[in-house]
């Protein structure tokens, strides 16, 4: 099982259309499985048509997941973004201004840090550096 994390706090997953591999989809798919090696200059025609891409994290220390969502998002997709894996709480911030709108965690990483971690960085636009130049 998995959990999603939002700026409300955790809620059960309600994407119902599956996802299907970067490797096994066709012209059209709806929903796409990206892993954290993925150019995602490869996907500009690609991406009309796609819902929800979700872009996985191996683990926690692997930052590639965030340029992805920073390059779909400058590319103009405006679909559901979804970081899945070993995100940590104190990488929600980083999710969020990367481009993501939420981020599936596993069950045994939900009971390690519980919602109210993750609650604690759900005000991620009012606390990064710009934020703080403009006054």
């Amino acid at each position: 099982m998995s959990v999603i994390v939002t700026d409300t706090g955790f809620a059960p997953d309600d994407w119902q259309g599956g996802f299907t591999p970067l490797a096994e989809a066709g012209p059209e798919p709806t929903a796409l499985d990206l892993p954290d090696d993925t150019d995602p200059l490869t996907l500009a025609d690609r991406l009309a048509n796609v819902a929800m891409i979700r872009v996985d994290f191996p683990v926690f220390s692997n930052g590639r997941g965030f340029s992805i969502a920073r390059e779909l998002r400058l590319m103009g997709y405006a679909g559901r973004l979804r970081a899945r894996g070993h995100v940590i709480s104190d990488q929600y911030a980083m999710a969020r201004r990367s481009g993501f709108d939420e981020v599936e965690i596993s069950d045994n990483l939900a009971a390690r840090q519980p919602e109210q971690d993750w609650l604690f960085r759900a005000e991620w636009q009012n606390f990064d550096y710009q934020a703080r130049l403009r006054g």
